[in-house]
């Protein structure tokens, strides 16, 4: 009984030790500490296409720096990651910042440019964002010190999923009035009307994106669009010789990766120089 009492007293005490020593190891390993979790401070959600607008917002309120913006570059998630540096969703993949930032950030006046990408919109959405304000849309292209040389468009891949059937021909119309829209907004700027970009899947690239790109580079080449659209085939670029996608330039099947970007920079750079010396 004696043992058992002296244990006890024992077991209480080295409690009593650990407790007043908690505070003391919380304090040295942050880790422990519950207040350290960002799930423990209330935080609002905001979805990565808001804080991405929110930028795009801000910086389209610089109308003095809207001036020196030569190229205009509209899209989704392909043309917004243009931006982006190491990729938020996969650790270790770089996407296409230092690409932009070595041709198109200011260092060739020429090839200034602003990047309206946003993931995840799909045409619909980049119809809301240019569509003038009076008319219910951001107008982001009806800045008066706005005087950009070329619009350079990529869109349509995100429409071909949860898709109007058929999928092709949605995409195709949607662009058609992308384009209208943009030259009502900018008709002194010449419009880069871009490819699709093929996929991983066989079958979407197949049905799809190939229909798509027959499509438009035909309409590009028709009155009265001809006479300010230039139609740039990406998509012979981002494949194998056997046809399929060409897998080193893209990390997840659709997004280019780094060595992508400077593929895509460097058929833009040529087609705007042979554009411009016509």
């Amino acid at each position: 009984m004696t043992d058992i009492l002296r244990f006890s007293r024992t077991s209480g005490l080295l409690r009593l030790l650990g407790l007043m020593c908690l505070p003391v190891l919380l304090l040295a390993s942050p880790h422990l500490a519950q207040a350290q979790f960002k799930s423990t401070k209330p935080e609002a959600r905001v979805e990565y296409w808001q804080s991405r607008l929110a930028s795009m917002e801000a910086q389209l309120a610089d109308n003095q720096g809207l001036s020196q913006y030569r190229l205009v570059f509209l899209g989704d998630s392909i043309t917004d990651f243009f931006l982006m540096g190491e990729n938020l969703w996969f650790p270790g993949v770089k996407n296409g910042r230092s690409v932009w930032d070595a041709t198109f950030a200011g260092s060739d006046p020429a090839l200034k440019a602003i990047n309206l990408g946003i993931s995840g919109d799909r045409i619909e959405h980049m119809l809301y964002r240019i569509q003038r304000k009076d008319q219910g849309g951001l107008g982001q292209l009806d800045h008066p010190s706005f005087n950009p040389d070329y619009v350079i468009v990529l869109a349509g891949i995100n429409n071909s999923w949860a898709s109007e059937t058929p999928a092709d021909a949605s995409i195709v119309a949607g662009v058609k009035a992308l384009v209208a829209s943009v030259h009502a907004r900018q008709p002194k700027a010449r419009i880069i009307l871009q490819s699709l970009m093929p996929t991983q899947e066989v079958a979407r690239t197949k049905d799809i994106v190939i229909p798509v790109n027959r499509e438009l580079k035909a309409f590009a080449e028709e009155d009265p669009q001809k006479a300010y659209i230039t139609f740039v085939d990406l998509y012979p670029r981002f494949v194998t010789p056997e046809g399929a996608q060409n897998k080193a330039l893209f990390y997840d099947g659709l997004h280019p990766s780094e060595a992508g970007y400077a593929v895509w920079r460097d058929v833009l750079v040529a087609a705007i120089a042979a554009d411009r010396a016509r």
